[in-house]
């Protein structure tokens, strides 16, 4: 995709705020506002910005328990996993991966009881290997495009 030094700055820029103003991410990279407008726009209709999020801090909305739930399911069940735990409001991210364990879901439950039944669901689909999260030191960094070095 060719994008050019502006681009890849307003991207930058909307990934550290999304909620910054034309105006402001014109003044940020140099352009007016419209010309602005219509480059972010022409990122979104490219599918390059894919949306806008707000970052929310769990423990105020009730979740403090947040775990990383390894899960090796057994090919019969896969579609059955997909259908059943995947939609499930505790799993806020999941990753299908390749080696022993093939999914990794991240979680996040109001207690340790929570947790637990979230475990015991997923186990109906394979084994499972469950981590608490203490921190997340690195958390949704911004996403540069690669050096063209």
């Amino acid at each position: 995709m060719d994008l050019d030094d502006i681009d890849r700055r307003l991207i930058e820029l909307l990934q550290d705020d999304g909620r910054l103003s034309y105006t402001e991410l014109g003044r940020r990279v140099s352009l007016s506002a419209p010309a602005v407008t219509e480059r972010v726009r022409r990122l979104e209709e490219r599918g390059v910005i894919t949306g806008y999020t707000a970052r929310v801090d769990t423990t105020k909305l009730g979740l403090p328990i947040e775990a990383i739930v390894r899960v090796r399911v057994r090919s019969l069940d896969g579609p059955r996993f997909r259908e059943t735990i995947l939609p499930l409001p505790a799993v806020v991210a999941a990753d299908h991966v390749t080696g022993e364990e093939c999914w990794f879901l991240r979680v996040l439950c109001a207690s340790t009881g929570a947790l637990e039944e979230f475990v015991e669901r997923a186990q109906r689909y394979g084994e499972t290997s469950t981590s608490l999260v203490f921190s997340s030191p690195v958390r949704d960094r911004a996403v540069g495009a690669p050096s063209r070095s």
